[in-house]
């Protein structure tokens, strides 16, 4: 039962992330039939302001880190990359570890995960963060398993979400699995929010074409999502890179880390989502331009890889000049 929840913060502290943590944890719904939470809010210097990222914005710690120790909860809410070889914050990160290893369950939102790992928590544990720092956190903590599709992991007394509104999820599937269904949804409610999203952060990611050593293979990336809808062969595109189909599926999965034809599916999916996004094409046209050639072959991709189906896609995500249309045009 979570009764004790402490926050801990560092400089540069990200506001919506704390906000995220406060919204769940901090407010008195006690009017409403929920649980109270004692509330803490923790800094190295407690009274002492610390900056945020907007700008003209602080936040005073009144409790200092010792109020960690005692917590059932300890939210971390963001932490700025480069904090980590920062030796002012070493405190915090040893503060959130002996909370740990006395008992606490520890929650990331967004980057928290880099002081989680700081921390020592992600060592051989499931991980995720935004999807923007999956590289940089791979790199500093190998030992971690790092998911970059999710919107959280829970891996029991560790808990880590994806990039920022993912906190929420987070935070509410903790008061579930803690607390009960009633509690989260009443929460949620609240909020005015799903009290559980399907999908992941998949959604949110952009179409990036990775940086190769091979200028040859970096070329040939490039050339590959420009012409997605064009068929394409281990033999075509080996010859394109001037290297033999086995040098270039062996160089291929070493900087991409996927075979050709799953890194054109991918890109072909992340390509159609920018269209269900931006244009009124039919799923069949849509399916053409990307590559796939049928809309059954791509609605079998799309929700194997997005998690959710193009139609749910254009609802969240669909815009015109006009704003949100009307009148979408259907796409099966």
């Amino acid at each position: 039962m979570l009764s004790k929840v402490a926050v801990a913060l560092s400089e540069p502290l990200a506001m919506f992330e704390f906000g995220v943590v406060c919204e769940v944890f901090g407010l008195d719904r006690t009017m409403d039939g929920l649980p109270g939470f004692d509330f803490r809010v923790c800094g190295a210097e407690p009274g002492k302001p610390l900056r945020s990222t907007t700008p003209g914005v602080t936040v005073t710690p009144d409790h200092g880190l010792d109020a960690l120790l005692d917590a059932d909860l300890v939210a971390i809410a963001a932490f700025h990359v480069s904090g980590l070889d920062n030796p002012e914050n070493q405190p915090i990160i040893d503060a959130v570890r002996a909370a740990f290893d006395a008992g606490a369950i520890v929650l990331t939102v967004c980057s928290g995960a880099f002081m989680a790992g700081a921390a020592g928590l992600l060592d051989g544990r499931k991980c995720t963060t935004h999807w923007k720092y999956v590289d940089q956190l791979a790199a500093r903590f190998p030992e971690a398993t790092i998911d970059p599709d999710v919107l959280f992991v829970d891996e029991g007394n560790l808990i880590t979400s994806a990039g920022t509104a993912a906190g929420i999820d987070a935070c509410l599937h903790l008061v579930r699995r803690e607390i009960g269904s009633n509690a989260a949804n009443a929460i949620a409610r609240r909020m005015v929010v799903p009290p559980q999203r399907d999908g992941g952060q998949r959604q949110f990611i952009e179409r990036p074409v990775a940086a190769c050593s091979s200028e040859s293979l970096s070329e040939t990336l490039q050339w590959m999502n420009e012409n997605l809808e064009l068929q394409h062969t281990v033999e075509d595109l080996a010859a394109r890179s001037t290297m033999s189909t086995r040098t270039f599926a062996r160089r291929f999965a070493a900087e991409t880390g996927t075979t050709p034809v799953k890194w054109l599916t991918n890109q072909r999916v992340l390509y159609a989502k920018q269209l269900l996004e931006e244009s009124d094409l039919g799923l069949e046209q849509i399916a053409g331009r990307a590559g796939f050639g049928s809309g059954a072959l791509l609605r079998h991709h799309f929700q194997r890889l997005v998690g959710i189906a193009p139609t749910e896609y254009r609802r969240r995500f669909g815009s015109s000049s006009e704003g949100q249309r009307s009148d979408p045009a259907p796409i099966g």
